[in-house]
């Protein structure tokens, strides 16, 4: 029974921190409107947050279990992150709003590196493949997350008093969390705090680095893109439905689908799937095509970053480091990707820039076919 209470309690704490990021989004553009943000100002709040996650997740491998284990820091992590949303409620100006995002960032990267450790070990402890509803219950969140900050947008309140709801509603859910959740494992031995990779996990880290790549620059550009193609404005958020309402399904499904293939044939069969839809997006124009072809890299990538968190928290030193070195190169991978699509099609043309992104997702899969499963760390 504790089992199945620590996976609850875990799958929680991956809900609670999609459900903010979900309300975080809603949040932006009446938060810029409101502070009289410019377009350079919002870029640096954006970036801050990305940096302060990007820095405590090498950190957070040895960080994480050596202040009461991966349960325990999860929980920690996640209030932090739900106090952040209410410092940044009531930051007066853009220096203190981009503080408070530094904060979220870093409470973030620790929350998001020990969550997924902590998982790791309840997969482990499980004895079949779960990681994919984990990240499930992240999604799930992050759609609740943004129906909740519409409505609360739409009910004429301020993006304050919807920042200040985050913060209430995380915090809530990560204190029901903390009921459940066992601590952790105590850490191994390590020579260093960083979280970098090691030689034997250097390819999952690249295929995260490639996928997390794609997967930034369908967050951002696919509604752009369809825009490119002649499709109006107010029809082009199918194309981020389609592909995100297809990550759900499928990390709903993968952890049968991981159970049977394996986890890096399911690495190489997401990213050459990912690819395919991006094909389909470049080579055939209109919104049709191209709204099957972002459900085809939903679908594909569902499933690319849970197999291979699992895969890196296996054969780690700790399930923490391990995921930690993995998840520090993906999320760089999700920091540059905007930015570079945005360069090739300054150069080219926003379609060239989709076809780089398609053959990025190829080189993904045909590492993923070349790898071996690794041998476990004693």
């Amino acid at each position: 029974m504790s089992l199945r209470r620590d996976r609850f309690a875990a799958s929680l704490l991956f809900f609670a921190n999609g459900f903010g990021f979900g309300g975080w989004s809603a949040a932006i553009a009446p938060m810029q409107g409101a502070l009289g943000l410019s377009n350079g100002e919002l870029g640096l709040l954006l970036l801050m947050l990305a940096l302060g996650a990007v820095t405590f997740m090498p950190l957070a491998g040895a960080l994480g279990p050596r202040l009461g284990g991966t349960g325990t820091v999860s929980v920690r992590a996640g209030l932090v992150f739900g106090l952040c949303f209410a410092l940044a409620a009531g930051a007066p100006g853009a220096g203190a709003l981009a503080l408070a995002g530094l904060g979220l960032g870093a409470s973030n990267g620790l929350m998001d590196v020990t969550m997924n450790a902590h998982a790791a070990e309840v997969e482990r402890r499980w004895k079949s493949p779960i990681m994919s509803s984990f990240h499930a219950a992240f999604s799930v969140g992050g759609l609740v997350g943004a129906g909740f900050g519409a409505g609360v947008l739409a009910l004429g309140l301020s993006w304050r008093a919807l920042l200040f709801g985050l913060a209430i509603g995380v915090a809530a859910m990560v204190a029901a969390a903390r009921f459940g959740v066992e601590p952790g494992e105590a850490p191994k031995p390590t020579a260093s705090p960083f979280g970098w990779p090691p030689r034997a996990l250097l390819g999952l880290a690249v295929i995260a680095f490639l996928c997390f790549i794609v997967e930034g620059a369908m967050i951002d550009w696919d509604g752009v893109y369809l825009v490119s193609l002649g499709v109006p404005p107010a029809v082009a958020p199918l194309g981020y439905a389609a592909f995100a309402a297809t990550m759900i399904a499928g990390r709903l499904l993968g952890d049968k689908v991981i159970a049977r293939v394996g986890r890096l044939p399911a690495v190489f069969g997401g990213s050459a799937l990912a690819a395919a839809g991006l094909a389909l997006a470049c080579l055939w124009q209109g919104l049709i095509p191209a709204a099957l072809g972002f459900a085809l890299v939903g679908a594909g990538l569902s499933n690319v970053v849970p197999a291979l968190f699992s895969e890196s928290a296996a054969h780690a030193s700790s399930p923490a480091r391990g995921i930690a070195a993995v998840a520090t190169a993906g999320y760089s991978g999700l920091l540059a990707g905007p930015p570079l699509v945005g360069a090739i099609a300054s150069l080219a043309d926003l379609r060239i820039a989709f076809a780089a992104l398609a053959a990025m997702s190829l080189l993904a899969a045909a590492l993923a076919a070349r790898a071996t499963p690794l041998t476990p760390s004693a």
